[in-house]
């Protein structure tokens, strides 16, 4: 909420607590019930991870089943702006497209009608104080426990014990409100009733920042005839369109996809509730006619707002569906991308904190960010474009015929193009373990990351002999040098096909060991390559040994890339998983090997 406007509100709360010990009730009942709902998120978010985002993933590539997703999801959690959070999560990384986005948001809003239901068919007919209390108690005992599955039972338990303690606070201090003043005496029928109540029904949900608090608000003085039926209505309009303004206000930090999934959000609520607005009357005989048929009494003027809140909403989804195609291009036509700085992160959302599965994902598609970062400098070291690995130019003869001096600043590439994403992806990670559970996907990320950056720094060790064997006079040393250049651009370029074979659904695994055993023999070809133009005295001692100091800085480029190309386009985290082991394993053989050779 916006300092000047919170301060509105407390002047106002602070005066009206001065006016009259019944509205201190009320406000406190808005407070507990508002806390209840935080903590019923709280203990929800305990059982995200993972298993939530995994269900998303899955069911949500139809309009239909993302609608699914968005209903069932808000009724099992009694929360659309968790549902939410998770979804412009998902839409940050990549995840979701907008059209799934917008389906969820539809079938929250239709889930999150329950709500109405809830508290008008149960939270006003039972004492449910009676329950709050034991709730409380447990709940409490639960949130102590270290276990976290324990913790989320307890924050849902204290979450749904205070939300029952709200709704009995509000609904007492109602019936006392009404030896004081009657709220009905101030009812305004007709067009400029409608009008006034809808824009204090927009106006509290924005103040209160939920629409569930507004609407145990309406109901629980509907029950008590504080308001009219017609005029709980209009609110029940406002509340709808007025639960937009949280997350409009969450947009603003969300990345362009966030945006637009804000201002479908706003304009699928306005479009619903002028839609009430126009059809009021219509709407309340609708809802006459479906109570009479549920078997509801025409006087019970709360289960009947519930069925209006219900019809009104799922109204505005008939009309919204077949236009969803034209929604999206409206929303990209509005919220346009402007064009991206390149040297900034992408894709990590402090939105996806606490969604590991979604963590994990933002920073696979930031770490593959900055790998295409890491491949231009290699490339440019060596005097080249990406734009040479696709063509059909041979690499070998462009390296050969390339003879241009190279003046590329690595060190330059690195803070423009490196240091603020790698800092970015490791600040994102540390802040992701310091609020769940250690991932191992998120481990072998950072190692990712490091891995990449120490090729950029070997390449970096080799440029500068590199480059001075461009103006040899000795073709054996320029030839050794130009084999080095051609291995790491031709891995690379290998790399490139590799996420191509990926993007086909084809098996990659088979391509990625034949290049691990290309490493391993092109290193003990090049290691002989120069013993024997030592020997044969074509290079000298100085020179040769140059060449095997950066023919180590080639192996380990390569290398580098490999394990970093694994871990980020080999999909199956347990497939990374079991690649790393056997890389260990192949490191620890190769240096029992070498460690023989000595002893020999």
């Amino acid at each position: 909420m916006p300092k000047p406007l919170l301060l509105v509100v407390i002047l106002l709360l602070s005066y009206g607590f001065w006016l009259s010990d019944e509205f201190k009730g009320i406000a406190a009942g808005i407070a507990i019930f508002i806390f209840g709902m935080l903590s019923l998120e709280q203990g929800f978010k305990a059982f995200t991870g993972g298993m939530l985002e995994r269900i998303l993933q899955k069911t949500t590539d139809t309009i239909w089943k993302s609608l699914s997703f968005g209903i069932v999801s808000t009724i099992l959690m009694q929360s659309s702006s968790l549902v939410s959070i998770i979804t412009i999560s998902f839409l940050s990384a990549g995840l979701l497209d907008l059209a799934a986005g917008i389906g969820i948001i539809f079938g929250a809003n239709l889930g999150s009608t329950t709500g109405a239901w809830l508290i008008a068919g149960l939270g006003l007919k039972v004492k449910i104080s009676t329950y709050a209390m034991p709730m409380l108690v447990f709940g409490v005992l639960c949130s102590f426990q270290n276990n976290k599955q324990f913790k989320g039972i307890g924050y849902i338990l204290t979450g749904l014990g205070f939300i029952f303690l709200g709704i009995h606070f509000m609904k007492e201090s109602f019936e006392t409100f009404e030896n004081t003043i009657k709220l009905s005496d101030y009812a305004m029928p007709g067009l400029k009733g409608l009008l006034i109540y809808t824009l204090i029904g927009i106006i509290a949900t924005m103040i209160m920042q939920s629409s569930h608090a507004t609407l145990v608000l309406i109901i629980t003085a509907l029950s008590v005839r504080q308001i009219t039926y017609d005029n709980a209505l209009a609110l029940a309009i406002g509340s709808n369109i007025g639960t937009t303004f949280t997350a409009v206000i969450g947009s603003l930090s969300a990345n362009i996809q966030g945006k637009r999934l804000a201002g479908a959000h706003l304009l699928f609520n306005l479009l619903t509730g002028i839609i009430a607005l126009t059809f009021i009357r219509e709407f309340i005989i609708a809802v006459d006619r479906i109570d009479a048929a549920l078997g509801i009494a025409i006087t019970d003027n709360t289960l009947k707002l519930a069925t209006f809140h219900s019809l009104f909403n799922l109204v505005g989804v008939a009309v919204m569906l077949p236009f969803m195609n034209h929604l999206v291009a409206l929303l990209e036509k509005i919220f346009v991308e402007k064009r991206p700085n390149l040297f900034r992160p992408k894709y990590l959302n402090p939105s996806a904190i606490g969604f590991p599965e979604t963590v994990a994902e933002s920073v696979r598609l930031e770490t593959i960010h900055l790998y295409e970062h890491g491949i231009h400098i290699i490339l440019h070291a060596f005097g080249l474009r990406k734009r040479n690995l696709s063509d059909q130019s041979d690499l070998k003869q462009l390296i050969k015929q390339n003879t241009d001096p190279v003046e590329y600043d690595i060190d330059a590439g690195y803070e423009k193009r490196i240091k603020g994403i790698y800092s970015a992806i490791i600040a994102f990670i540390g802040q992701a373990n310091s609020e769940m559970k250690q991932s191992p996907n998120l481990a072998l990320l950072r190692d990712a990351n490091r891995t990449l950056v120490e090729a950029i720094k070997d390449t970096k060790h080799l440029q500068k002999n590199w480059g001075r064997s461009r103006t040899s006079k000795n073709q054996a040393t320029i030839d050794e040098y130009k084999k080095i250049a051609y291995q790491i651009v031709s891995l690379i370029q290998q790399i490139e096909q590799f996420r191509q074979e990926i993007a086909e659904n084809e098996l990659p695994l088979l391509s990625l060991d034949v290049l691990k055993a290309m490493i391993e023999d092109e290193d003990m070809r090049m290691n002989r390559s120069i013993d024997t133009l030592i020997r044969e005295r074509k290079i000298t001692p100085e020179t040769g040994s140059s060449l095997i100091n950066d023919s180590t800085y080639m192996y380990n480029i390569k290398k580098n890339l490999i394990k970093t190309a694994e871990t980020l386009f080999v999909h199956d985290s347990a497939n990374v998983i079991r690649i790393e082991r056997q890389l260990a394993l192949d490191e620890a053989e190769i240096r029992g090997v070498v460690q023989a050779v000595d002893a020999q």
